[in-house]
């Protein structure tokens, strides 16, 4: 009752907030202009010199312009949040939410930009396109399986950093929460025995980042709306031809090949990671009691998890985390994806590799075991703005030791400039707030 309660009046704010400011981001001038003279340096003709020495060497628009820090939240609308397909127009306030927190939490300016387009590959062509004037991409609310394709690809055809919050940022939470998880209940990655629940776009990409941190790949078991993905499915011939992903996990997943639903998988499970459909009864109590002793559930579904954590502690759960803010343990993306993004903008990546997402992980764990762990305190929250600095050196540091730096920063030289850009962008915040130029919301 309480949780409607502050949906709706969420709801209701948005609504009159976001069209009394008229949106929630804007560019602003990073640059003085005191005088005419100014603009003759900032634009003509003392521009065409910037130019020409980027045309000498292209990846000196990194070092001239804003690039090095600019990146696009890039959508279709296609599976928006809860809402399913919306389309792009109405898909633009969700990109301005998250350039929001890009800026806020990491520095990052990122221009929201939804897309028509009619298939993956002009979904593909149209990014590819937007290259010379960005220092990476935020693909985002995209249906599954189709974003696993646009993914793919945009990693393998372009020179920097392609990133799916839905794929690569949820799956970097969870595995962040489980290592602490695993700590509380005297377990390791290594021999648990997972259940993944639901095969979108995040538990297929926890199920390759698991086995990328050190998780065997038998040992996990992941279910479609059509039970537990294995070799001898009926429709496995379907799959192969329409979901290659999900195929590739049938094949590999699943040692002991258990065969049916959810009850079957969960017997004897240390893990369940649920992030399927809406709740709150697609699990029960006495599902969980058939886990292990002390089993860890995420309960990932938004707004309404796949069963409410209350009745999961009941039926046994040790440790139970959702994705919403109002109960304990959220697992939530915007931990990740600000500092991610802040860290390999910095050190000007090619790319953003599973190890970094793995190094991601393992700092955001660290951070919360420092601040100390208990069953109801497995992550950090976006109020500690500190894991921000901490998390996008840590993936600074990984993209320089893997090869897919363009500059090389000591781990010093890198904490004081990420921790520099995320400070000035809260002050920045707060001054344009007490001068009121962002104005107060109306009562």
């Amino acid at each position: 009752m309480v949780s409607a309660k502050r949906g709706s009046t969420a709801a209701r704010k948005a609504l009159r907030y976001t069209k009394f400011y008229g949106g929630k981001v804007a560019t602003v001038p990073k640059v003085p202009v005191r005088s005419l003279e100014d603009f003759s340096v900032w634009y003509t003709p003392g521009v065409g010199a910037v130019s020409l020495a980027i045309r000498a060497k292209p990846d000196e628009s990194f070092e001239y312009t804003n690039r090095w820090n600019t990146i696009a939240i890039i959508t279709d609308g296609s599976r928006v949040l809860g809402l399913g397909d919306v389309g792009p127009e109405a898909s633009l306030p969700v990109m301005e939410g998250k350039a929001l927190l890009y800026k806020y939490l990491g520095g990052v300016d990122a221009y929201p930009l939804p897309i028509r387009v009619s298939d993956e590959e002009q979904f593909i062509s149209t990014v590819r396109t937007l290259e010379p004037s960005l220092g990476g991409v935020n693909l985002e609310d995209i249906e599954s399986p189709k974003c696993f394709e646009i993914l793919d690809r945009l990693r393998s055809e372009m020179r920097i950093p392609v990133w799916h919050d839905d794929q690569q940022g949820t799956a970097g939470v969870v595995l962040a929460g489980l290592y602490n998880a695993l700590r509380l209940t005297g377990r390791s990655l290594r021999g648990t025995r997972i259940v993944l629940m639901g095969a979108g776009a995040a538990n297929l990409a926890a199920a390759r980042l698991l086995v990328e941190a050190g998780a065997r790949s038998s040992d996990i078991i992941v279910l479609d709306s059509k039970g537990i993905l294995q070799p001898e499915r009926e429709d496995i011939d379907q799959l192969q031809l329409r979901n290659r992903w999900k195929y590739d996990l049938a094949m590999s997943t699943n040692g002991d090949r258990v065969r049916g639903g959810l009850r079957e998988a969960l017997r004897g499970a240390d893990v369940l990671v649920a992030a399927s459909g809406q709740g709150p009864n697609l699990i029960s109590k006495s599902e969980i009691s058939s886990m292990q002793s002390n089993p860890i559930v995420f309960l990932l579904a938004n707004p309404v998890p796949e069963m409410w954590p209350q009745d999961a502690s009941a039926g046994g759960a040790a440790i139970v985390a959702t994705a919403r803010s109002d109960y304990p343990n959220q697992v939530n993306n915007s931990l990740l994806f600000p500092a991610i993004f802040r860290g390999a903008l910095d050190v000007r990546a090619k790319t953003i590799t599973d190890g970094m997402v793995i190094a991601a992980a393992k700092e955001l764990a660290k951070f919360a075991q420092e601040k100390g762990l208990e069953p109801r305190h497995i992550l950090p929250s976006m109020l500690d703005w500190r894991v921000y600095p901490r998390v996008a050196v840590a993936v600074g540091t990984a993209c320089q030791s893997e090869g897919e730096a363009r500059k090389k920063l000591s781990r010093a030289e890198l904490r004081n400039r990420v921790t520099e850009r995320i400070e000035q962008s809260r002050k920045s915040m707060k001054v344009l707030m007490e001068t009121g130029i962002i104005e107060k919301p109306p009562k």
